[in-house]
């Protein structure tokens, strides 16, 4: 039988969950994983549940647009500097981890006391 596109759409958002979620199982000190597209809308995201988010409604909006807009306007200069492989945001609260793959932006916050970033990056890199 012939999925519609709806079928197909459920299908991939499906499939970005459960990476979300094998993301937050990779450390406890994982805030938040969430696959936003290229332009910056949310396509699925997955806070702990036993923790309060740090940014509003629209704070969430704002970023998202500003990453996604980051993420496109890097892709002009890929063919020159190379691939871009990872982005690391540190903020005084937590810091921010930015992948890409295929269009679709995996946006991760860690909290500060987390040591490894670099292990955390390449387990996330193997789920996606």
């Amino acid at each position: 039988m012939v999925k519609t596109p709806a079928e197909k759409w459920k299908d991939t958002i499906v499939k970005y969950r459960k990476q979300c979620q094998n993301i937050l199982k990779i450390s406890n000190n994982i805030r938040y994983a969430g696959a936003i597209n290229v332009y910056g809308r949310t396509l699925t995201g997955i806070i702990k549940s036993d923790l309060t988010p740090l940014l509003k409604s629209e704070q969430v909006k704002n970023e998202f647009f500003i990453i996604s807009t980051l993420m496109s306007l890097r892709k002009n200069t890929a063919s020159t500097v190379g691939k871009l492989e990872h982005v690391i945001l540190k903020h005084q609260k937590i810091i921010i981890v930015i992948l890409q793959k295929n269009d679709i932006t995996y946006y991760i916050s860690i909290n500060r006391k987390e040591k490894n970033i670099e292990k955390i990056i390449t387990s996330i890199k193997k789920i996606i």
